[in-house]
């Protein structure tokens, strides 16, 4: 075997010693940098890059700034010893193709670090971190301008080739692009995509906007066929976006196409209209219910279809953009629609992620409990019921009123009824039960009146009125009397009292 000892090489080229002896353990990483001429510290590294890219895109010029991409810095800083940045250009004309083809080409080809400029704009210099520092660096700029000339020219003929035909024309060229070998191709994807789409605009009453939905989700997926995408698959969207604008197609659409992808990750920004709003859930709950449909269900912390951020995406615009769509009976509406095999698991699925969400933006697990038992489909407004319930459960009576609200939910199911029953105030005996029912007659008018505009603090605060009323009822009324009339009555008056309590919660999971 090899003997280890102090001995070990520096840089491949920019080492000042052949061999260099480590006096002390102490002493490596100083005896590397000033002998080795390495830079073993992989943080020091990054930092001096970090600076250098700031100080050369400075130096160009005050507004230019190289781009931000913490993935291709790391990368970088693994790939070099001693950092020495340089600049590069290219010519201008190539900033006529779309700067997204552009700056991809650069960073995942060349590993270079484009330059933006204030308003966001590509420049036509570019930073390449060298791993040599040469007297004359004029060679490895001209080597590596060289390299990236074909590149850029390659992006602008594919460019050049799409725009030369509308997008309308590459969709027949989906039906030969293959989705899933169980759903179909990305022409059927896109036609079901297109059918959920039109039943959401019903669903919101957004007729207006159905030319454009329509539109939108037909050219949704066409850039797929194309060149650019074809080359890079992570400008799909974006090129349709472009190709769409070059056709004169709306803004409106255009950012459809694009957006209909939009959240593509944790953080990311939203659809950027209504249009691109209703396309994006439309294209997300396509792929929930087709996978679904055929098993391709996500299991433990393996989900390759990404169907979580599928659910998140969904929850994001609706609640962030407040957007009324019932989610439950839009995923029932387009499994119909689509003729699609209906998964029990599905809104589990939805469920835990509806719950996990809340979770992780601070609400309490027994607050999205109580909310979602109500009513989990009406995702906008969630985050307003859990509110509620916050505000709710710092009131002085709101434990007596969550835990008379789970007694009385166990006695009408220990009741069984089969058919709601109406109270009838002449039956109403007892002073108790009489003052119950006075109360609760105007609390319920009231806490329905504030419910329905939405006011879900309100309702529950009108609630704190028929405390004493309760603890009143309890405390004198035997409910299950002999007399059946009577028992039916004030059976009937709890399933009223229980109603008026639930609106906004199921108030009983706050006293678990």
């Amino acid at each position: 075997g090899i003997e280890s000892n102090r001995s070990t090489l520096g840089h491949r080229f920019e080492s000042k010693k052949e061999i260099i002896e480590i006096q002390h353990a102490d002493q490596y990483k100083e005896q590397m940098k000033n002998e080795g001429n390495v830079i073993v510290s992989f943080e020091e590294r990054k930092t001096l890059i970090k600076n250098e890219l700031n100080d050369k895109a400075t130096n160009l010029q005050s507004q230019l700034t190289p781009i931000d991409d913490e993935d291709l810095l790391e990368e970088v800083t693994a790939l070099v010893e001693y950092p020495n940045v340089l600049v590069g250009e290219f010519e201008s004309k190539f900033l006529e193709v779309p700067q997204e083809c552009l700056i991809l080409t650069m960073k995942a080809n060349q590993k270079y670090f484009p330059l933006i400029d204030k308003n966001n704009k590509l420049a036509n210099q570019f930073l390449i971190v060298s791993n040599i520092c040469p007297k004359n660096s004029g060679l490895i700029i001209q080597g590596n301008e060289k390299v990236i000339r074909p590149r850029l020219s390659d992006a602008e003929f594919f460019y050049t080739q799409d725009k030369k035909k509308p997008l309308q024309d590459y969709l027949s060229q989906l039906k030969h692009i293959v989705y899933h070998n169980k759903l179909g191709t990305q022409s059927e994807r896109s036609e079901r995509v297109k059918t959920i789409a039109s039943l959401i605009v019903k669903n919101l009453n957004q007729t207006k906007l159905l030319d454009a939905v329509l539109l939108a989700s037909d050219l949704s997926k066409a850039d797929l066929s194309t060149h650019m995408v074809g080359e890079f698959p992570e400008l799909q969207g974006v090129m349709g976006r472009y190709y769409a604008l070059n056709e004169k197609i709306s803004e409106e659409v255009a950012f459809a196409i694009e957006d209909h992808y939009k959240p593509r990750f944790s953080g990311d920004t939203l659809p950027r209209s209504s249009v691109g709003d209703i396309v994006s859930i439309a294209d997300k709950i396509e792929t929930l219910i087709g996978l679904f449909s055929i098993g391709e269900k996500p299991t433990g912390d393996k989900d390759p279809f990404a169907l979580r951020r599928q659910v998140i995406g969904i929850i994001r615009i609706l609640t962030e953009k407040n957007i009324g769509l019932n989610l439950n009976t839009t995923i029932s509406d387009s499994i119909k629609a689509t003729n699609l095999a209906e998964s029990k698991d599905l809104n589990t699925f939805i469920y835990d992620r509806i719950s996990n969400f809340f979770k992780d933006q601070g609400y309490g697990a027994l607050d999205i409990e109580a909310v979602l038992s109500i009513d989990s489909g009406l995702i906008c407004e969630i985050p307003k019921r859990l509110n509620a319930i916050r505000e709710f459960s710092a009131l002085p009576e709101s434990k007596d009123l969550a835990s008379a609200n789970k007694r009385v939910g166990n006695i009408l199911k220990k009741a069984d009824l089969k058919t709601t029953l109406k109270v009838d105030p002449t039956l109403l005996k007892d002073i108790a039960e009489i003052n119950l029912y006075k109360t609760l007659d105007l609390v319920d008018a009231d806490a329905r009146k504030e419910y329905l505009a939405n006011n879900y603090s309100g309702s529950l605060k009108l609630l704190c009125k028929l405390k004493n009323p309760i603890d009143q009822f309890f405390n004198d009324v035997m409910v299950n009397v002999e007399n059946e009339s009577l028992k039916m009555n004030r059976l009937a008056l709890l399933e009223k009292l229980y109603s008026a309590m639930n609106l906004v919660a199921d108030l009983s999971k706050l006293s678990s």
